[in-house]
């Protein structure tokens, strides 16, 4: 009986776990607000000469490649751990990512198609949007190392729960007494109008 106690107990606590694990795993981080520092550099950028922004924007791109292939290799630990949980969430910013990295790609394209036009509205419009990518591929990046996994939730090498019943405890099991129903009489009424 008190085994059986500590095993029901042991199952109730890893359950309870497992759950919260996967529970963090998929509650949203709400994303931080921009210091005023990076919105004002992106305003200074956005004056950049249109041959300057093609040439940050090559650094725009490099940046989030390597931040891609980061997530990517975060990913392969993930499989080759079998963490279910860890790997979908890390999928999916991996996913958010290729596809920023693709618009930004394309973005680029349209950005030389600009300077080479000459067309410093344009130009500054792409760059601009190249920009705000770039932020997005650093905040899914963040997001993808706040990824939790299943092995992460617990505490140390092996979690282990220790029950302790006390001597006074009765013997018997409460659930097998009979079931008794109390029929309650609602209160007559004392001030009645009929």
């Amino acid at each position: 009986m008190r085994r059986e106690l500590i095993v029901r107990t042991s199952a109730a606590a890893l359950a309870l776990l497992v759950g919260t694990g996967f529970a963090a795993a998929q509650t949203p981080v709400p994303a931080p607000a921009p210091p005023a520092a990076a919105q004002a550099g992106l305003a200074r950028q956005v004056n950049l000469s249109p041959v300057e922004q093609m040439a940050q924007a090559d650094g725009i791109i490099a940046r989030m490649d390597a931040a891609g292939t980061m997530v990517r290799r975060q990913l392969d630990t993930a499989r080759k751990q079998r963490d279910v949980v860890k790997t979908l969430c890390l999928n999916d910013k991996l996913n958010q990512l290729d596809v920023a990295i693709r618009s930004a790609r394309d973005r680029k394209g349209s950005l030389a198609a600009a300077v080479a036009r000459n067309d410093a509205d344009l130009s500054a419009h792409e760059f601009t949007i190249l920009s705000v990518l770039r932020q997005r591929t650093d905040q899914l990046t963040a997001e993808a190392n706040q990824c939790i996994g299943i092995t992460e939730t617990f505490i140390g090498e092996k979690a282990e729960v220790t029950v302790q019943i006390e001597a006074n405890m009765p013997t018997e099991d409460p659930s097998m007494y009979p079931s008794t129903s109390v029929i309650v009489q609602p209160p007559a009424c004392s001030s009645c109008v009929q």
